[in-house]
């Protein structure tokens, strides 16, 4: 059976605890409700995931989103996505790429960037990868690449931009730091 979220402004929490592990045991989606770092899918919480969690899950047949008892379709949820943060339709497009690749990727706020992205999964490795995305229309300056950048050097991660060309393509530039 196909687990239920519920939309709660710009997040969607799945009740049932059950439901709850097996998605985050399956990918790490989301954070159970109150463990700010859990180690693994033994907890009993609810699960919170994000807008961009929830549409990748329901996209791939693994998640049911309803709103007052209302089931919410995909492309009303990636309306709610869209109307909550800017960029949204960019950073949706990384993500679903990153997952695709096999790649388990977090947000990344704590490292000021988009996302962070693991090869195994928090708990079992480090994330070696933090990434920003931009538009292809958007510039950076020198001293935003220098700050992320050491930035990402100070936590070991690279620094990572990620920028999509159109809905296919993205151009991933990876920056590396090396002492002289």
């Amino acid at each position: 059976m196909t687990p239920v979220g519920e939309l709660l402004r710009d997040s969607v929490v799945v009740w049932d605890v059950e439901a709850a592990r097996r998605l985050f045991r399956d990918g790490f989606y989301g954070k159970p409700l109150g463990i700010p770092k859990p180690r693994d899918a033994n907890f009993d919480s609810p699960l919170v995931l994000s807008i961009i969690e929830a549409l990748y899950l329901m996209e791939q047949r693994a998640l049911k989103v309803v709103r007052a008892g209302v089931e919410v379709s995909f492309e009303e949820l990636y309306e709610v996505g869209s109307s909550g943060e800017e960029g949204f339709a960019n950073k949706y497009q990384v993500y679903r790429d990153l997952r695709r690749r096999g790649f388990i990727v977090t947000p990344g706020l704590k490292f000021g960037s988009d996302f962070a992205v693991y090869k195994h999964g928090p708990g079992i490795d480090h994330a070696p990868f933090i990434i920003q995305v931009k538009d292809s229309s958007s510039k950076i300056s020198a001293l935003e690449i220098v700050r992320s950048g050491r930035l990402a050097t100070s936590v070991r991660k690279h620094f990572t931009i990620a920028v999509p060309q159109n809905s296919e393509k993205i151009v991933y530039a990876l920056f590396e730091w090396w002492k002289a």
